[in-house]
């Protein structure tokens, strides 16, 4: 019953995305998570869904800290609505991380701040 289930959404949701955003430890990623789960999808032909994982890419930096990254999948039901989602979403993570880097302590040190150390 649940793989028609599946059926049925992969029919009516067609394009989808993931997106996989690597972060420092797994307190970050999971601030990220949390801030961007408030805002829910406006439309109804799109479905996001996010959790945290652990890194299993071994070309990032953030190796062997937990949950540290954030996964986003994406589903819609047109390529239009899922790029509108996206880049709607992609504004609200560079927000995110902006605020990361202003307030909070040693998160993300700008280029210009590891040169002149």
């Amino acid at each position: 019953m649940a793989t028609d289930d599946n059926n049925n959404t992969a029919a009516e949701f067609p394009c989808s995305l993931t997106i996989t955003i690597p972060f420092p430890d797994a307190r970050l990623a999971s601030i990220a998570l949390r801030a961007l789960s408030v805002d829910k999808e406006l439309s109804a032909l799109v479905h996001r869904s996010l959790t945290t994982t652990a890194s299993d890419n071994h070309d990032t930096p953030f190796q062997n800290a937990g949950e540290n990254t954030l996964r986003v999948h994406y589903k819609a039901t047109t390529n239009r609505m899922l790029r509108v989602a996206v880049n709607s979403f992609m504004e609200s993570v560079a927000l995110v991380l902006e605020v990361m880097e202003e307030l909070d302590v040693d998160v993300l040190e700008p280029d210009n701040k590891k040169s002149s150390s």
